[in-house]
């Protein structure tokens, strides 16, 4: 270990910067899109009337016929192979979190030893893979294996190169046999038809040209980078993302030097080759700057329709792994790698645009797109305050627990952010007094306050808010850095899409009564920004006051995961995912199960590796240091020194076994915890007894190593085999 150690360090401090092969005087945007298959490119390989026909397709938003698809798989053969590319995969999102592939050659032998390469619809289109391989909560089973992926035309395919070798790859759904969703992405899509319809019908009480609305979103991707050799000697670090064990490091933070600092040269060069490699798959990355903590850093793409910025967020993660290997980097996308600095996030930036052009959450100039603003705006609010606990939920996992409430990440309480400006207009909107009948639009603005164009930094930030606005747009700040966004944005789109619908059912309420629209809209607003006012929250979020107010106000604080998935199998949510044809109850209760799984495996692992690291590295160096104070008594004894000396040195012996035995102790009874947990058969049960009786023991057993760091260190002494195992985390 000590070898390892400092080899460790000297490689990493000899590291040479490795420049990125950008291309001499070539601009970004001559390669960016290079990889992807894009609408303009199946125009230069598909005949006229089909090119046609798949534009009609796509603008119409129906679903590619079985001849149009056996175009497009032809089409997209020749492309991939005249680019070099030998195999194809559908390429997925399954509930690991993580990306999915199987890759099949386009080569096929023919007949009388012909070779041929061969694509068609069929495997274009559809494709068969385990589905009891990969979590399923019970949907399939070890002798049900079949599951199916479903190509997704609305996310373009790509080629991706790693190892020499390059791949087309295709995004899709990912099915059972039974037609349930087994991935991120299905019920994703499901909830964009929903929020698209709900959201053009409530558009169209202003404008009757809107025929689309979509979801827009932007990603910022925040992380670390450890050198290679430094994070390959630390098994923590390799087998759960995080250091369970470390050593403070004298400076940190402290001095807030680092954020937006000067890039580190070795660290530039890692960026530059990672754009250069985004661009050309087609993802517009567009910001790069360190972050708070040492050694993090944060990019960030350019606003993208929902379902395709996912898909490029699951690719960039990848792709970041994959870049920084070549710069002998391991990038760290756990939400909370070192203790006692900030975490990672992924901010997730959302808003609604139509196919006019309108952004739905920025205010327009005139009355009429004052009150659209007004309606979309409040009703976002009046759904994450019906579904807070829902939306807490989407974004629990056990590395994210780490992160939420920390300094640097919002709290477990769901509250929104949105700016003295805007609250006080909400204020207005509320209190105003407004005649019953109305004869004209200016009437109806009498004494309501007609709400100014607003910058982007017309409203403060709150680091501290989980759900801000910010000036268009609305900033989910509480994803995990690991996360798969579409998690958080199925919930968001689910249930503005179902308040939208129950708007729109209250507005038309009121207008067959007799109430002219604009008034019936404005009551209805009123209404809502009525009933959703606990949730709005305008100050510090990680204060004790605010817990104490939050309590006040009914908002739920839900600080672990496996109380926080609980919402997924509730009525209410069942209710409402079925309503809207997301989610059937089985899917909902198969995706609570597997959350849970997901949780208390993770803490399963995290203590088994601290055992093993306990039992194999921690405890054998502090007894053979204790065997060289023993050996020093006995030198002391020999030389005859004052028995005062020997006390203190006994007392001192003493003091480090007594944290030995304990820290033995600690990890045996961890160990039993882990055994009582691991035979209960509920599986929610079992994700709660790892969370409170596993889970205590890694702080305790932490606590008396740190005893022996802080023994040693007041006395003066070294510990070099201890220290060397605690490094830096």
């Amino acid at each position: 270990m000590s070898n390892l150690r400092f080899s460790a360090v000297e490689a990493a401090i000899s590291r040479n910067k490795r420049p990125a092969a950008v291309p001499a005087g070539e601009k970004a945007s001559s390669y960016y899109g290079k990889n992807v298959f894009t609408i303009q490119k199946m125009k230069d390989y598909l005949p006229k009337n089909v090119y046609a026909k798949l534009t009609n397709v796509i603008e119409a938003g129906e679903a590619i016929d079985f001849d149009l698809a056996e175009h497009i798989s032809q089409a997209m053969k020749s492309w991939a192979i005249s680019n070099g590319v030998s195999h194809y995969t559908h390429w997925f999102q399954p509930l690991t979190g993580a990306t999915a592939e199987k890759h099949d050659a386009f080569f096929e032998p023919g007949r009388d030893g012909v070779a041929i390469e061969k694509f068609t619809a069929d495997a274009l289109v559809q494709q068969e893979p385990d589905a009891s391989s990969f979590p399923n909560g019970g949907i399939r089973n070890t002798f049900e294996a079949r599951g199916y992926t479903g190509w997704d035309p609305s996310s373009p395919a790509f080629i991706y190169e790693t190892g020499g070798s390059k791949t087309l790859c295709i995004p899709t759904v990912f099915l059972s046999y039974t037609g349930e969703a087994l991935d991120y992405k299905a019920p994703l899509l499901k909830t964009l038809n929903a929020l698209d319809k709900a959201a053009v019908d409530v558009a169209q009480y202003f404008d009757k040209s809107v025929e689309r609305v979509f979801a827009s979103l932007g990603i910022e991707q925040e992380y670390f980078l450890v050198d290679l050799a430094l994070f390959n000697a630390r098994p923590d670090l390799q087998l759960t993302g995080r250091t369970l064990f470390g050593h403070m490091s004298a400076k940190g933070q402290q001095l807030e030097d680092h954020y937006f600092g000067a890039i580190p040269e070795r660290v530039l060069a890692f960026m530059v080759d990672l754009e250069q490699e985004a661009l050309k798959l087609g993802i517009p990355l567009k910001t790069r700057h360190n972050e708070v903590a040492p050694s993090q850093f944060e990019c960030a793409p350019m606003f993208e329709e929902i379902n395709l910025a996912i898909d490029h967020n699951q690719l960039l993660m990848n792709l970041m792994d994959q870049v920084a290997m070549r710069h002998d980097f391991k990038v760290l996308l756990h939400e909370k790698p070192y203790a006692d600095i900030n975490g990672s996030g992924k901010h997730n930036n959302w808003s609604l645009i139509t196919n006019t052009g309108i952004n739905l959450l920025a205010p327009g100039k005139t009355p009429k797109n004052n009150l659209m603003f007004l309606t979309f705006f409040v009703n976002v609010i009046r759904a994450v305050y019906e579904y807070s606990d829902l939306l807490r939920a989407s974004i629990a996992t056990a590395s994210n627990d780490h992160r939420l409430g920390a300094n640097e990440a919002p709290p477990a309480i769901i509250s929104i952010f949105l700016g003295s400006q805007l609250n006080d207009i909400l204020d207005e909107v509320e209190t105003a007094r407004v005649a019953k009948k109305v004869k004209a639009e200016s009437q109806l603005w009498h004494g309501i306050p007609k709400i100014p164009t607003l910058q982007l930094d017309n409203t403060d930030r709150n680091r501290t808010s989980p759900f801000a606005f910010t000036g268009n747009k609305f900033e989910l700040r509480a994803v995990g850095s690991s996360a798969n966004s579409a998690s958080p944005m199925t919930v968001l789109n689910a249930i503005v899409a179902e308040q939208l619908v129950k708007f729109k059912v209250e507005v038309d309420k009121q207008i067959k009564k007799g109430t002219k629209k604009d008034l019936a809209l404005l009551n209805v607003v009123r209404k809502y920004i009525k009933e959703s006012k606990a949730i709005r929250f305008e100050g510090n979020g990680y204060s004790k006051e605010w817990e104490e107010e939050a309590a006040k106000r009914g908002l739920s604080n839900i600080k672990t995961t496996p109380k926080a998935l609980d919402v997924y199998v509730s009525e209410k949510a069942e209710q409402m995912f079925a309503s809207l044809g997301i989610m059937t109850k089985r899917e909902g209760e198969a995706r609570h199960e597997i959350l849970l799984e997901n949780y208390f495996k993770k803490i399963q692992i995290e203590a088994r590796v601290i055992g093993e690291i306990v039992n194999s590295m921690i405890v054998p160096a502090a007894i053979t240091y204790q065997n060289e104070l023993i050996n020093n008594v006995k030198g002391l004894k020999e030389l005859g020194v004052k028995s005062n000396a020997l006390k203190s040195q006994s007392d001192l012996l003493e003091r480090i076994g007594e944290h030995i035995n304990i820290i033995i102790d600690d990890a045996e009874a961890m160990r039993q915890e882990r055994k009582k947990a691991n035979v209960l058969e509920d599986v929610r049960d079992k994700a709660i007894a790892y969370d409170e009786q596993v889970k205590p023991y890694f702080d305790k057993i932490r606590y008396h190593i740190n005893k022996l760091e802080q023994i040693v260190d007041d006395r003066k002494w070294p510990l070099p085999k201890l220290r060397e195992l605690l490094f830096v985390r």
